[in-house]
């Protein structure tokens, strides 16, 4: 499929925050108030943003990034965003996804500090340019490191914390991307991260199906590694760091509505209000949203 030949969902396309999915009511309401939310990959662009958002919406915050000087900084801002007399309760840890043991010490310690574990965001992601073919970049630090931060990275964060998840019910969302459907040049560890992710979510699942699990495309962004990938970034319409946010919020909110997308990939440029309207008889009953063959 090239990707001229892309078909996405026909709804409407959302660029930012709409009605359907506005976070108020969870900033003046008790839906998170108390749990326990762990995000990894939060100290800047999507990540701070969720976690932001959760914290505005009263939740207990476990935050994780490469670097503790990241954290700190983000950990201020989101008191920021709060105010001062939220008092959000914030815990952060230095963490490489791809370290499995050190992942899994994360998950212990918040377990230590909390005691349960609520809702999980797989934020983490990198790519290297997308401008030469793969055989001309190195196979170690491009190509395959690509895989292991997008891939394994997603899977040591599920490895240890969905056991936690299942106990509470919880909800588990890897942030994926648009591009695994589309065939793009030069991305294509990118490309196949993303797409080996969304079926590890189908996954996820099925094996855990206490647990509701989505792949969330954030939309298009721009985001230090979306600009160091495509220098000619500025002309992609550009979404809102709020979107993803909302987005999310919205999925693993408890309230059951939009679990019927669990194990699905689900766009925070769709109109969710639509996609249930319109669209969610026939993405349950044909099974959509997941990863198979078509012939039209």
């Amino acid at each position: 499929m090239s990707r001229s030949q892309f078909k996405n969902l026909p709804v409407t396309v959302r660029h930012d925050v709409y009605p359907a999915i506005s976070p108020e009511s969870y900033f003046s309401g008790s839906s998170f108030r108390d749990k326990v939310v762990l995000v990894v990959g939060a100290s800047k662009g999507i990540g701070l943003s969720i976690s932001t958002f959760y914290a505005r919406a009263g939740a207990k915050l476990a935050i994780v990034s490469r670097s503790q000087k990241a954290l700190d900084v983000a950990k201020s801002q989101i008191h920021l965003e709060v105010g001062s007399s939220a008092k959000p309760e914030v815990f952060s840890a230095v963490a490489d996804v791809t370290d499995t043991n050190t992942i899994g010490e994360v998950v212990r310690k918040v377990m230590d500090k909390y005691g349960r574990l609520d809702i999980v965001v797989a934020n983490a992601g990198t790519s290297s340019p997308w401008d030469k073919p793969f055989v001309k970049t190195d196979p170690d630090v491009d190509w395959w490191k690509t895989v292991e931060v997008n891939l394994r990275g997603v899977y040591n964060v599920a490895h240890y914390s969905l056991p936690h998840l299942e106990k509470t019910n919880g909800a588990f969302v890897a942030v994926s991307s648009m591009a695994a459907q589309i065939n793009l040049p030069f991305a294509s560890a990118y490309v196949v991260s993303k797409a080996a992710l969304n079926r590890f979510i189908e996954y996820v699942s099925i094996e855990h199906p206490g647990v509701k699990s989505f792949s969330v495309h954030p939309g298009s962004i721009q985001t230090e590694m979306a600009l160091a990938v495509l220098s000619n970034w500025e002309s992609v319409p550009v979404d809102t760091l709020q979107l993803p946010a909302a987005t999310i919020l919205k999925l693993t909110d408890g309230s059951g509505r939009f679990d019927w997308l669990s194990g699905r990939f689900v766009s925070a440029n769709w109109d969710l209000e639509e996609v249930e309207r319109d669209w969610k008889e026939k993405i349950v009953n044909e099974s959509l949203l997941v990863t198979r063959i078509v012939v039209d």
